[in-house]
């Protein structure tokens, strides 16, 4: 698996993603999404695929690269 280009780690469940980070503003970025952490630890956002990770969930820590893509309101 390829690692997610962006990771943030959160200290809340739930997070808001608008595309915005270093040199982007959120008006070039995409619409707000927010996204729900589920019991896997981590979520990632559908449009720019950056990942949250639950900071002390079962993701944090772990090789992000070996983890499968989880979008929201996706199950595995």
């Amino acid at each position: 698996m390829i690692a997610p280009p962006e990771v943030t780690r959160v200290s809340q469940p739930r997070v808001a993603c608008d595309g915005a980070q270093a040199g982007i503003p959120a008006a070039l970025g995409h619409p707000r999404v927010y996204l729900q952490i589920d019991e896997h630890g981590y979520v990632d956002c559908g449009y720019c695929d950056r990942r949250f990770v639950l900071i002390g969930g079962p993701a944090d820590g772990v090789d992000q690269g070996d983890l499968p893509d989880i979008a929201a309101g996706a199950s595995v």
